[in-house]
């Protein structure tokens, strides 16, 4: 088994076998809490006019998401864990739109043979499944900030999930206390917590608390229906 770790949206273009596309902070932690809360499924779309245009068409659908990390006008979720943790999706359909994660999986869905999200809250039934499926080639494709800079988050996920499935162990407090003194501290500045939220980084660098993939499949229209399998 080839393991790549791949970074933003070129790295999701160079996408082969078994993409994990992985958005730690928040947007594959808030959909895996969506599936968890009952959510018949997710369909991930790259642009706010195409999550617009699904609900005209479908008036009961649930429209998540953010550019830059504010809720985007009309929406009814922003891109925060702590607020859809609580929310009963049962038998809906969220439509989901994220300035870095959702992009990359319409991306890496171009070239992939499949496709599955990656965060550590669901880290180990990743690593299961792959471990299942067995692929040549896995690429770990770490989305970054909005898609345009590097991260410590998501490229920690990606080498949390080689390691293991390496065989080699991982210090996962020590990339905690890492993310929460790098590219996590705008979620302890006062000046950015207005969208930013103390609790939501805490809820995303939790590991291992569902046991379910969320993987990908093309859905009418160009977007990407994320439906769970248990591992």
């Amino acid at each position: 088994m080839k393991i790549k770790i791949l970074q933003l949206l070129e790295g999701a273009r160079q996408s082969e076998g078994l993409a994990v596309v992985i958005d730690v902070l928040r947007a594959f932690t808030v959909a895996c809490h969506v599936i968890e809360n009952g959510a018949e499924k997710i369909i991930a779309v790259k642009d706010v006019e195409a999550a617009f245009s699904l609900r005209e068409e479908h008036p009961g659908y649930v429209l998540i998401g953010e550019r830059y990390e504010a809720i985007v006008p009309g929406f009814d979720f922003g891109n925060h864990p702590s607020h859809i943790a609580p929310v009963d999706f049962t038998g809906k359909t969220a439509v989901l739109t994220t300035s870095a994660g959702t992009l990359g999986l319409v991306h890496a869905a171009d070239r992939a043979d499949e496709v599955i999200t990656g965060s550590f809250v669901n880290a180990g039934a990743i690593i299961r499944y792959i471990r299942e499926r067995q692929p040549d080639v896995v690429s770990l494709v770490c989305m970054g900030y909005s898609a345009e800079y590097e991260v410590e988050e998501d490229t920690f996920c990606a080498e949390y999930i080689k390691n293991a499935l390496e065989n080699r162990p991982s210090d996962f407090e020590e990339m905690v206390r890492i993310v929460r003194e790098t590219s996590g501290r705008r979620f302890f500045d006062p000046a950015t917590m207005n969208h930013s939220l103390p609790e939501d980084f805490e809820m995303c660098m939790r590991l291992n608390i569902f046991d379910f993939v969320l993987k990908a499949t093309r859905e009418r229209g160009g977007g990407l229906a994320l439906f769970r399998e248990t591992v």
